[in-house]
Formats: structure tokens, C-alpha cells, sequence
């Protein structure tokens, strides 16, 4: 009762004003989305500027495919000018970090084996320091936005890990793993799976299981189960989203199957696709197996998956051991299935 006696204790004037105030503070809102639509609008039609760290044959076989997309600097350990030069991206010796980073890099993706991962995020993110501590001193501002980075390894929770302990939080991070590469991909990405994890943005952890339980795109949660919207009131969040999703747009255009999962399931069902096949072909080939006159259409086959996952690396075949924690437990299920199969030949033949 006495709330409604002194609102009605309020002077026509001071009415009036809090009326004239709402209606401007509205107006201003409205004002501010619609510059903030124009600012992004300005953005996306300025195309990103893509940063790719590892030159070998996947690094270049992604940069190619990303030119069409935008401007690509690329630096590696190997002088590489002339093969940028002929793809039509720019070459930066992995000697010179800082003019690497000057390029005005909107993405950094860092495509390097999985057993240089640690050691080459570890050697980017004081350069990334310092490179954001010259911003912030050039703008006259306490905090910028550093670049998205990206990773591509066959092993996601490792790379998760590596990029939130070391990288610098206001560089937001995206987690992948294009399951194709310069030789399944030669003709066409599409088709192909694309897995991803959107990590952190604007310096907020997102639950990785989000992904695939939210109901709505323009929602996410972090991992202290807060709701957030894309459209929230901050530039740098809603920059930094915009940003991810331009990214994510080019794997989507050039058809890949875009599948959104968690690092952990990942290397969940990785341990029991990916690594099996290639223990498998691994295991095969140790025989020396080779083509007979009598050849199956079934040992055609193995004789393809032998050739397949022999000629990538071993390093690579390590790497997915190492830093795959469910790996070992995927060889051990091997072993006993390969027991309890030649238990039962020896069970048959006693019974016969």
C-alpha cells in the first residue's frame, strides 16, 4: 500500500520525465542493435584473414581450399615462398613470429603433427602476449581481442587441454578434427565429416556437451550451466561467435558433414574407429602381406587398408596412441578378442 501512495505522491513532472527517459533509453537501444547489425554486417563482408602454422602436405592442402575463402598467411620451419607464392597465400618464416602475427591474423589454425602440438602452442603464446600487449598500448584500451585459434588434430582432448592451459585468454579457441585429408579429399570435402567443439569465447568456457544437447542455435552454456545468447551485450562475445561461425561456414560450404561432439566423446569413438583401422592395418602389415594369384575381393581389401594406414606416418600412428586415453583399452579389448577367438578354434577341434 505504501509503494502505490507514493507513486501516486509523483508529480505530473517527474511523470512525464521518466516517461520522456524510458522512451529516449529505448531509442538508444534501439540505435545501439542497429549499429552493432551494421558493424557485423561491415565484418562479414570483409573477409577473414586466415593464419596457418605447419606448411606440410595437409597444412597446404587446407590453405589452398581457405584462399578461395580469404586472404592466408602461412609460415613453417621450411622456406616454402615459392610454393605460397604459385597457391596464392603468403609466407612468413616460423622464425618471425611477430611479423607473422602483424598480419591482422583473424584465425590462427595450427596444423602440425600431434607431437609437435604442445611444443608449438607452447612457443606461439608469448609471441601472442606480446603481439596483444602492442595492441592494447596502440588502441589505449585494457583488453583486445586476440585471434581465434584452431586446432586439427586426429586427438581432441589433449589438443583441448594444451591450447586452455597455455594460450592467452583473450584469444578464443576452436576444436577440431577434418576427418579426411589430402588424399580422401583430393576431389571433393563433400561429404566428409568435420567434427568440432566450440571451446571458449570472450574468454568464457562453454560446456562441451552443449553442442548437441541445446535446443536452440542462438544459445549456448558454459560450464558453470549459465545461458548465454549469441546476441548478448558485448561486442567482443558477439564478435567472437560471428567470427566462429565464418570460420566453421567454409567447411560447411565446401560440403563437408558438419558434426558438433564434445573432445571426449571424440576420442571416445575415435579410439574405436580411427585407431582400431590403423592398428589394424599396422598389426597386417608386420606380415608382410602381398597379392596372390587368388586373390578375394575380401583380401583386397585388407591389402588396401594396409597400404592406407602404412603409408601415413608412424609418428602420426603414435601420436594417436599417446594422446588418446582410451587407446590402450582399445588394444587390450583387441587382445582378448583375439584370445578368446583362437580359444574357440582350439575348443572346436576338441570336440571334433
Amino acid at each position: 500500500m505504501e509503494s502505490s501512495s507514493d507513486e501516486s505522491n509523483i508529480s505530473p513532472n517527474v511523470a512525464g520525465k521518466l516517461e520522456e527517459l524510458k522512451q529516449r533509453e529505448s531509442e538508444l537501444s534501439r540505435l545501439l542493435a542497429e549499429v552493432r547489425r551494421e558493424k557485423l554486417s561491415t565484418l562479414r563482408s570483409r573477409p577473414l584473414t586466415i593464419g596457418v602454422i605447419g606448411f606440410g602436405r595437409f597444412g597446404r592442402f587446407i590453405a589452398e581450399t581457405f584462399q578461395k575463402y580469404g586472404r592466408v598467411v602461412v609460415t613453417s620451419r621450411s622456406d616454402y615462398t615459392a610454393i605460397a607464392s604459385k597457391m596464392g597465400v603468403k609466407y612468413v618464416p616460423l622464425s618471425k613470429p611477430s611479423e607473422f602475427l602483424n598480419e591482422n591474423l583473424d584465425v590462427i589454425v595450427v596444423a602440425v603433427s600431434i607431437l609437435s602440438f604442445e611444443n608449438t602452442i607452447s612457443d606461439l603464446a608469448p609471441h601472442l602476449r606480446e603481439h596483444l600487449e602492442a595492441k592494447e598500448k596502440e588502441k589505449q584500451v585494457n583488453k583486445v581481442h586476440g585471434p581465434l585459434i584452431v586446432d586439427v588434430l586426429s586427438v581432441k582432448e589433449h589438443a583441448r587441454q594444451v591450447m586452455l592451459e597455455l594460450l592467452p585468454l583473450e584469444c578464443d579457441i576452436l576444436c577440431t578434427h577434418p576427418m579426411f585429408g589430402p588424399d580422401s579429399g583430393k576431389d571433393s570435402w563433400n561429404g566428409l565429416n568435420f567434427v568440432y567443439e566450440k571451446t571458449r569465447v570472450d574468454g568464457v568456457l562453454l560446456n562441451p556437451d552443449d553442442a548437441t544437447t541445446s535446443s536452440s542455435p542462438e544459445e549456448f552454456t558454459d560450464v558453470a550451466g549459465r545461458k548465454h545468447s549469441i546476441h548478448e551485450d558485448n561486442e567482443s562475445h558477439v564478435e567472437g561467435i560471428d567470427r566462429i561461425e565464418r570460420f566453421l561456414s567454409i567447411w560447411e560450404e565446401e560440403g563437408c558433414r558438419m558434426i558438433p561432439m564434445s573432445c571426449k566423446t571424440h576420442d571416445s569413438h575415435a579410439a574405436n574407429s580411427q585407431f582400431i583401422t590403423h592398428l589394424m592395418g599396422r598389426i597386417l602389415g608386420e606380415q608382410g602381406l602381398s597379392n596372390t594369384p587368388i586373390d578375394t575381393k575380401g583380401f583386397e581389401s585388407v591389402l588396401q587398408l594396409i597400404d592406407t594406414t602404412t603409408s601415413d606416418s608412424f609418428d602420426l600412428f603414435y601420436g594417436l596412441y599417446k594422446f588418446n586415453q582410451n587407446s590402450m583399452k582399445t588394444i587390450m579389448t583387441l587382445q582378448a578378442a583375439m584370445n578368446n577367438v583362437v580359444e574357440e578354434l582350439k575348443k572346436k577341434e576338441q570336440d571334433v
